[in-house]
């Protein structure tokens, strides 16, 4: 895919997975299971012990349906790796520019992680795709009504604070997709195997997302 098709694929499906996991054995599992709820856009932190490598193996052997990118970017130089171990978009906890730049270079979406409205304003005229408002559950979705007054063409993606349940209310306030971890990866169902209940919570968010996007109540 080039830039513009993996950019329709995330703001389409809505919903862009955070997994910090750190049992690398599941991942595979965990992944499929999201898939099969709807959840195609997986992003792999760098937090996760050898994530540069567990992205080139998942780039290989995923579904064509699914995109691996890479998440807590903090630099050029991992920015790089990630890219080049096969990463389709790459998720940053704050605003860098040497990022952006090096994205736009090599035809990958960029979500830097900005703050206020003149990290926001900065990140969007340097080229970002889609502006990470972080940490969002400091925020909530009333910021992101603010925010679009100014800059209603911005895209804009909440990590931190995002629900199965509230995801509707942050589409409703302006977000074109959301980012999210624990609450959709249960942990204890993960360690229990027990994948089924991570395909229906993946189920259920696509289908709460889907339903904000065409306008229904959050």
């Amino acid at each position: 895919m080039n830039r513009s098709e993996i950019l329709s694929h995330i703001t389409s499906t809505g919903v862009v997975a955070v997994i910090r996991m750190k049992d690398s054995r599941r991942l595979a599992n965990v992944i499929e299971a999201v898939r099969l709820g709807g959840v195609k856009s997986i992003e792999i932190t760098m937090t996760v012990p050898g994530a540069v490598e567990i992205i080139r193996g998942l780039v290989q052997s995923v579904p064509d349906d699914v995109l691996i990118g890479a998440g807590t970017v903090v630099d050029r130089e991992t920015a790089i790796a990630v890219i080049d171990a096969g990463a389709e978009f790459v998720v940053g906890p704050v605003l860098d520019l040497q990022i952006i730049k090096v994205c736009a270079e090599r035809d990958r979406v960029v979500i830097p992680g900005c703050f206020s409205p003149t990290e926001i304003h900065t990140a969007w005229r340097a080229g970002a795709d889609i502006i990470k408002v972080f940490p969002a559950t400091s925020l909530g979705p009333k910021y992101f009504k603010d925010i679009r007054g100014p800059f209603p063409d911005i895209r804009l993606m909440p990590t931190g604070g995002v629900t199965i349940d509230n995801v509707g209310e942050w589409i409703a306030a302006g977000a074109v997709a959301v980012g999210i971890g624990s609450d959709l990866l249960d942990k204890k169902a993960i360690e229990e195997e027990r994948y089924d209940v991570l395909t229906e919570r993946a189920r259920r968010m696509v289908q709460n997302f889907l339903k904000a996007k065409q306008g229904g109540q959050p």
